[in-house]
């Protein structure tokens, strides 16, 4: 039955037989096969067929559902009792919104210091795409923005606040600034992430509530790219303090704080709504709450 529900989750993230079967390492024919006994099952058709995947019937959405919570729980299952036999161990798979990547460190090396048999692997994602791989049973956990967008049925634990700066060379316009607001931001030409990023959309509404607007010169969906950049002190760009200050300064580059009335938004981890935790789970969200108030404390500069 578990292995049937695989299948069905597997269609659903591939929307292809051919790749699910692969996703699943197992034939097509067994793939289809093993669908078509849990419709037979439960007596409903799941899956709209024709000569490819055209999507799930209505009773198939719902059985979506059920098998995302049914496959989780049996996870969950397994992963407690081995951990009750060798301690905790396995792997963790995280997705992190970009301007987040620089901070994902200060999670996973106190986690593993203390479960050194855990691995893990981080994922560059949107925030779009984070709430989907989440629901999707294909990461376990993510970084992403908790209170600016809506988030459906997770868990969120809050970590740190993301205060924004110009980051610019100091003999460009406003270079020698201590402090510069949203309206002058918009007046010097700006690389930015692109628009598919909640950051640059967090980033778009500030010079909206400014009164003003900006045409990036370049835009990217990697924070590297844009810092290299910066960093030839011939680009500015507007970047969270906390991953400049990851990424490191250089004597060519300043980071200006940008004045803003409006509250700065808050970065967190978030986790599906399912109880009980699995043990992995339950000690990232430990290792998280740990965190929050160290990174709390630290002011922007």
């Amino acid at each position: 039955m578990i292995e049937k529900l695989e299948y069905l989750l597997a269609l659903a993230r591939e929307q292809h037989f051919g790749r699910a079967a692969r996703a699943c390492n197992v034939t097509q024919p067994t793939l289809s096969a093993g669908i078509k006994q849990l419709e037979e099952m439960l007596g409903v058709l799941l899956v709209q067929r024709g000569s490819r995947f055209m999507g799930f019937t209505p009773e198939g959405e719902r059985t979506l559902d059920w098998a995302r919570r049914i496959v989780a729980d049996a996870r969950a299952m397994r992963q407690e009792i081995q951990a009750l036999k060798r301690g905790l161990a396995g792997s963790l798979r995280l997705a992190v919104v970009p301007t987040a990547l620089g901070m994902v460190a200060a999670l996973t090396t106190p986690y593993r210091a203390r479960h050194p048999a855990v691995t893990f692997t981080v994922l560059s994602r949107t925030s779009i795409e984070i709430l989907a791989l989440l629901e999707n049973l294909e990461i376990d956990a993510g970084m992403t923005y908790i209170d600016n967008e809506p988030l459906g049925r997770v868990r969120t634990i809050p970590l740190y606040r993301e205060h924004y700066c110009l980051v610019t060379a100091p003999n460009a316009p406003l270079g020698q600034r201590e402090q510069v607001t949203w309206a002058e931001v918009a007046e010097i030409p700006l690389c930015l992430l692109t628009p598919d990023m909640q950051n640059r959309r967090i980033i778009d509404r500030m010079l909206r509530t400014a009164k003003a607007s900006v045409t990036p010169t370049l835009e990217s969906n990697s924070m590297v790219a844009l810092w290299s950049h910066v960093q030839t002190g011939r680009w500015a760009s507007v970047m969270p303090r906390k991953l400049v200050d990851t990424l490191g300064f250089s004597t060519n580059i300043r980071a200006i704080p940008i004045r803003s009335d409006e509250p700065s938004p808050l970065i967190g981890l978030v986790i599906p709504q399912r109880e009980p935790m699995t043990p992995l789970m339950a000690a990232l969200v430990a290792e998280a709450q740990l965190l929050a108030p160290k990174l709390a404390d630290e002011k922007p500069s």
